[in-house]
């Protein structure tokens, strides 16, 4: 059953804390740290807080789940909520890999993951893992070596050109922080945890990376 809170504000600030958390002790044992982030409505006052946090940033690289085709400026680029909402503060000084601009090589050696912001769709999607396209068999292969998969037009809201991490890529992490609000997509959890064949499910249904589902009401 997913974590339940208030509201927005009382979730960004369980999550917030539990990310730091996650990155302090990356940065306290190797020295580096690595956090993958996500578009949408909920993580926003999540970054609002991180961005503040007391962390050795510099040594923080940040990439996303997935990332529209778009103009980096478009409000549905994922990279300008990062921007506008983690990237100030403290955490200007973070590394940011946008998920577009590199291979997968650059992408491995950030492996596993210190912490994996997802949101869901409707649809019961994470990260661009979108019922219909023609990649989401590739994508939601858990032991496929491709860490990214790039998803064509027409799949999704907005329909255009997408690139995302894969499901095997997803499970490369030491924690993965679900955020999601309404009643809609409550119910799409308990069906997805109940067998509903749902991207997500995949996220839920496994043993080998701890997962927070925080829900809000609205």
């Amino acid at each position: 059953m997913p974590e339940v809170f208030a509201d927005q504000a009382s979730l960004a600030d369980a999550a917030a804390e539990a990310i730091e958390t996650w990155l302090s002790a990356g940065l306290d044992a190797r020295g580096r740290a690595s956090l993958v982030g996500t578009g949408g409505r909920s993580p926003g006052p999540v970054y609002d807080r991180l961005s503040q946090a007391d962390l050795d940033w510099a040594h923080v690289a940040v990439t996303l789940s997935d990332e529209r085709h778009v103009d980096v400026n478009s409000p549905n680029a994922n990279a300008r909520l990062l921007r506008e909402r983690l990237f100030v503060g403290r955490a200007a000084a973070a590394q940011f890999l946008p998920l577009s601009d590199y291979a997968e090589g650059v992408l491995r050696k950030l492996l596993p993951f210190d912490a994996v912001i997802l949101g869901m769709g409707e649809d019961g999607h994470i990260a661009s893992l979108i019922p219909g396209s023609p990649v989401l068999e590739l994508g939601m292969n858990p032991n496929g070596e491709a860490l990214t998969a790039e998803s064509p037009q027409g799949f999704g809201d907005p329909p255009v050109p997408r690139i995302t991490l894969t499901l095997s890529a997803l499970l490369q992490s030491r924690a993965i922080f679900l955020l999601i609000a309404g009643e809609a997509k409550r119910q799409v959890i308990d069906q997805a945890a109940a067998g509903a064949d749902y991207p997500v499910r995949a996220i839920l249904n496994q043993d080998h990376v701890p997962v927070r589902v925080l829900w809000a009401p609205n």
